[in-house]
């Protein structure tokens, strides 16, 4: 619910009065519509004085008690974000701007209301989507028909566990993954060290130097 206002009349609003803000709060809730309302709160009078886009179905003069017991201590300019419940139920992420006067008293707030139900739904809708259904394990004859997706899918792994990039590997790091595909078996894979050495910006000689020393160092672990 919201009322229009006459700038030029004898009522118009003064320095003080919370109302000078109503055009704000048509902006406001013009730009969300319809998923946010704006309200303005008297705190002389602990009453509403405007809302714009009500989606609360609270009334113009209606008490403030309940949106003062939300937002607690006016200290801060901006109070929010913070969670509220609409009557209907669904969840509204809120935030409040302190009105103050010339001596920095609180006078009024202004309240942004935003109904986050349809991204919560269009969250929920997309995290199915990209969930993996079932046993979660690929088949083994997709993963014999297209081995290098098994290897990217290993060397993904070795990047996530250490936070690293495959553009930003240094030379330890190289030697770390030929030494983790070694002792994965993946270097039975027909021409796997041309293709690691693409993909990793090196020669085939580096990569056969790290798989030779990959291997020795497993001979002396076996030995001990």
């Amino acid at each position: 619910m919201s009322r229009e206002i006459d700038l030029n009349s004898e009522t118009a609003p003064g320095q003080d009065d919370v109302l000078q803000f109503a055009s704000v709060a048509e902006a406001v809730a013009i730009l969300l519509k319809p998923h946010a309302e704006v309200v303005i709160h008297d705190l002389k009078t602990q009453t509403i004085a405007y809302i714009a886009n009500n989606i609360s179905r609270r009334d113009v003069g209606g008490s403030s008690l309940a949106d003062l017991k939300d937002i607690g201590s006016l200290g801060a300019d901006v109070v929010g974000p913070y969670r509220k419940t609409n009557f209907d139920g669904r969840q509204l992420k809120s935030i409040t701007a302190v009105l103050r006067n010339g001596t920095s008293e609180p006078y009024g707030l202004l309240c942004i209301n935003f109904d986050i139900a349809p991204i919560e739904a269009a969250r929920d809708a997309l995290n199915l989507l990209a969930a993996f259904q079932g046993a979660g394990a690929q088949p083994s004859a997709l993963f014999h028909a297209d081995w290098q997706e098994t290897v990217n899918a290993a060397i993904a792994d070795f990047l996530g566990e250490r936070g690293l990039a495959a553009s930003a590997l240094a030379k330890e790091d190289h030697a770390a993954l030929v030494e983790r595909l070694e002792q994965e078996g993946y270097f039975s894979i027909r021409n796997l060290v041309p293709y690691l050495g693409r993909l990793l910006g090196i020669s085939r000689a580096t990569v056969y130097k790290h798989l030779r020393e990959a291997r020795q160092k497993k001979l002396l672990v076996a030995e001990d």
